[in-house]
């Protein structure tokens, strides 16, 4: 009986680990960078074509390698950081492993020129596919240089999972910002297709956020600092009004690695526990400074986790030393219970949801003072009733269930306003209770794609301007072959403003801001297909009205006829119900 157990060859087990390490062009910018800043480089630019498929370049003034050292890194487990297994419980640089550099080789063509300052000549060094090609001697400048060319060109299948450029170039542009963040003693410059994207250079914390994020951010920001025997806390957290929906701008760096962690950034949320809106998340740079051996940074493979020996007197402690700071700069909890925040998703404070319904009086109505269908037990019933059949509908698409409402008779059934926005419908057997703002939405979406009605564009009195930061301009230019056939009219005028000459129809002049505020915010890592999807969902939100904006019965009414050509649709496409029926026969068991 033969064996069947045998040892890889090594060109194959080299490109087993790098899908460890190397997932993406993002990936590679990461350990290139952070291999240049543990070379101790105070100057680093960072050159991509093709969204880093075609070309990484990482060019830095570090101390450089000599031919020896430049020909062992790319060894598997060859590496300068640690000696020993005690090394690995100390961890002060950013890579350590010794894969990485190994990795990279194994599934592109990799070129190194380096030179170190003390020497009169450097070497360069060219491997493809992991097998070493030529090393000799050159000329160069001190420092390293390292071109990684065509990645996966020899593992096809993995390439072709790669996402389109615009996505690919936005995950690179997060590992750029998280090293230039938590280094800003240390130029950067980015180029993308030899346009610059970046150019950073020295600074304090503050100005390299700045740098990064815009002007816009600078005034919101609440500077955080906090000293103890075991750790230093410094940074910012944005003020309230610079929360968003989408998680953003959450930075956690410690001993100037960044880091996720759910659990700490929870802490920062409860900090703000009665500032925010539901939904909402707030922005916040921090950076702890701790003994590198209460931490541990060797338990995932891309080093963006880390476990820490007192994790929850960190949580504690950012927890308090933010409340403490926002104490200070008097942003105090304003909550408005009379406010439906369902609505605000594209509006903030705007929303037309904002507008107080209990100031507008409700038509009278003739109803059985007897008859209270809306005691306590009931509506805890409904309630019931309605959040299983959103948390069931949430991951489908539902079909429409038709009802024939009306036939060819009157209107005539009872309709009644409830003092929450809903409406109560009488109907056959059964009561519904209808979202009005939710069927006005499907109605809006459906004459949309009939009108088409948001390709009409229209000329304003005066241009607008909008200033953008590096990374809303990178978004700009991924979708602005779109935007005249969705009636903009928009161009850069000068470096980061945007001046808007022309919008759709039914978008108001003030909304204009707020409307590509939201726009490039919740459009990170969209593709190109997905964004004419999400533009006309966010079309078809900023056109339709609260439940509390329908007042009157002629309106409610107008909107279930119309409701009813739609063929009565009981959920929206996500899932979300457009009313709740309720049987007589529920009523009559509560008595």
């Amino acid at each position: 009986m033969s064996d069947i157990i045998q040892l890889l060859p090594d060109h194959v087990a080299n490109q087993i680990a790098a899908g460890e390490v190397v997932q993406r062009p993002a990936s590679i910018v990461k350990e290139l960078m952070e291999n240049a800043i543990d070379a101790k480089a105070n100057k680093i630019e960072l050159i991509v074509r093709d969204a880093g498929k075609n070309l990484i370049q990482v060019v830095d003034n570090g101390i450089g390698m000599t031919d020896t050292d430049a020909r062992m890194a790319f060894e598997r487990h060859a590496t300068s950081k640690i000696k020993n297994t005690e090394d690995i419980f100390k961890i002060s640089t950013k890579g350590f492993r010794g894969e990485a550099l190994a990795s990279i080789a194994a599934v592109a063509q990799v070129e190194l020129k380096t030179k170190k300052k003390e020497s009169p000549i450097g070497t360069n060094i060219y491997i493809e596919g992991g097998g070493l090609q030529f090393q000799e001697p050159i000329q160069t400048t001190e420092g390293s240089n390292f071109s990684v060319k065509n990645l996966f060109y020899n593992v096809p299948a993995r390439r072709k999972f790669l996402k389109n450029n615009n996505i690919e170039f936005r995950h690179i542009i997060d590992e750029f910002q998280r090293v230039a963040l938590a280094h800003e003693g240390v130029e950067f410059d980015l180029y993308h297709n030899d346009e610059p994207i970046f150019r950073l250079r020295k600074g304090s914390q503050l100005q390299r956020i700045v740098d990064v994020f815009g002007r816009k951010i600078q005034p919101l920001l609440v500077p955080i600092k906090e000293e103890m025997d075991w750790l230093k806390l410094n940074g910012f957290v944005a003020k309230p009004e610079g929360a968003k929906k989408v998680r953003g701008e959450q930075f956690l760096f410690v001993n100037g690695r960044f880091f996720k962690s759910p659990y700490l950034n929870k802490a920062v949320q409860e900090a703000f526990e009665g500032l925010l809106l539901p939904g909402y998340v707030p922005s916040f740079f921090l950076f702890l400074e701790m003994d590198p051996e209460k931490i541990d940074v060797n338990i995932h493979p891309q080093k963006t986790e880390v476990k820490f020996e007192d994790e929850h007197l960190i949580f504690a402690l950012l927890r308090s030393t933010i409340k403490r700071a926002l104490g200070i700069y008097n942003i105090a909890p304003s909550l408005d219970f009379d406010r439906d925040t369902k609505m605000d998703d594209f509006f903030g404070k705007e929303s037309p949801s904002s507008q107080n319904s209990t100031s507008i009086k409700v038509p009278e109505i003739t109803v059985d003072r007897d008859f209270n269908p809306f005691k306590e037990e009931t509506i805890s019933r409904q309630t019931e009733i309605q959040n299983l059949a959103e948390m069931y509908h949430q991951s489908i698409e539902a079909a429409p269930s038709k009802i024939n409402l009306f036939e060819d008779e009157d209107f005539d059934e009872d309709l009644m306003r409830l003092p929450n926005g809903y409406w109560l419908f009488n109907k056959g057997n059964a009561t519904l209770m209808l979202d009005l703002g939710r069927m006005h939405r499907l109605v809006m979406s459906e004459n949309n794609k009939q009108q088409k009605r948001n390709s009409n564009s229209h000329a304003l009195l005066f241009s607008l301007e909008y200033h953008m930061n590096e990374i809303e301009k990178t978004k700009y230019k991924s979708i602005k072959k779109y935007l005249p056939d969705l009636g903009f009219q928009m161009q850069i005028a000068n470096e980061n403003v945007l001046r808007i000459n022309a919008v759709p129809e039914g978008l108001k002049e003030t909304q204009v801001i707020k409307f590509l505020e939201n726009l490039f915010e919740i459009l990170d890592y969209k593709t190109e297909e997905e964004f004419m999807h999400f533009y006309q969902n966010q079309w078809n939100h900023l056109q339709s009205k609260s439940r509390f904006d329908f007042i009157y019965k002629n309106d409610a009414e107008q909107l279930i006829k119309d409701f009813t050509n739609l063929g009565f649709p009981e959920f929206l496409p996500n899932g979300k119900r457009c009313y709740l029926e309720i049987p007589f026969d529920d009523f009559k068991n509560k008595f």
